[in-house]
């Protein structure tokens, strides 16, 4: 496991990502570069980080409590030094940063931690038909009432849903037509035409096979091909 008593991805030494990425190549066969797996592991390591941090790191205790309520699993010295900086006033100023943040997002999504990949492969599961990535920016941008998580992402909807109307009338007629190029200049048009920040429709496409879930996996999808190593 990677230590969490960094205060960032950048201030992880080079010898511990490397050694974790020399695991991970021990057991798959990648064909991706080193500097992306390496943008895995970060990630990962952000997002373990952070769900450690929610399950543990009372903020209504004592600095003493906190120290003690050590993760099953983890080293004390990590998980010590690790709560003193989010006690410290640099820790505090920099969570504060981040809900800022994510408060000033126009496009919050109901994914949580999960891609939008494995969003959109538990609806295909559920459905038994692909999920394109209009669909998935509805599924991710809808509560569950029904209603958009924002005004902004609504209006996205409306627009989305006037476009594909268009196309697929042009399309009616015209049987060489491809579905999921439509889908693309659609969200290109849109997103052009409405000239807003906060989301990326890039986030969309359904991305590598995760290569860093602990489950092993002969999964094999367009740019990536994943095989586990067997040993003799």
């Amino acid at each position: 496991m990677l230590p969490i008593n960094y205060e960032s991805w950048h201030h992880m030494p080079d010898s511990n990502k490397n050694q974790a990425l020399a695991n991970i190549k021990e057991r798959f066969a990648l064909e991706v570069s080193d500097d992306y797996i390496k943008k895995a592991l970060g990630k990962r390591w952000r997002d373990n980080k952070s769900t450690l941090k929610k399950q543990y790191f009372k903020k209504d205790i004592s600095l003493e409590e906190k120290l003690r309520n050590v993760p099953p699993g983890m080293l004390r010295y990590q998980w010590e030094d690790a709560v003193r900086f989010w006690n410290s006033k640099k820790g505090e100023d920099r969570e504060r940063v981040g809900t800022s943040s994510r408060q000033k997002q126009k496009f919050t999504h109901t994914a949580g931690s999960r891609s939008f990949a494995s969003v959109a492969e538990a609806e295909e599961v559920k459905s038994g038909q692909k999920v394109g990535r209009l669909q998935l920016f509805e599924i991710t941008h809808r509560k569950k009432d029904g209603s958009p998580m924002t005004s902004e992402a609504g209006e996205i909807m409306e627009k989305l849903k006037e476009k594909k109307a268009e196309y697929e009338a042009i399309a009616s007629s015209d049987s060489s037509a491809n579905l999921e190029n439509i889908d693309n200049r659609i969200i290109t048009e849109v997103w052009v035409l409405k000239g807003t920040v906060g989301f990326d429709f890039k986030d969309l496409v359904l991305p590598r096979p995760n290569i860093l879930d602990p489950a092993p996996s002969n999964t094999c999808l367009p740019e990536v091909k994943l095989k586990l190593k067997f040993r003799g």
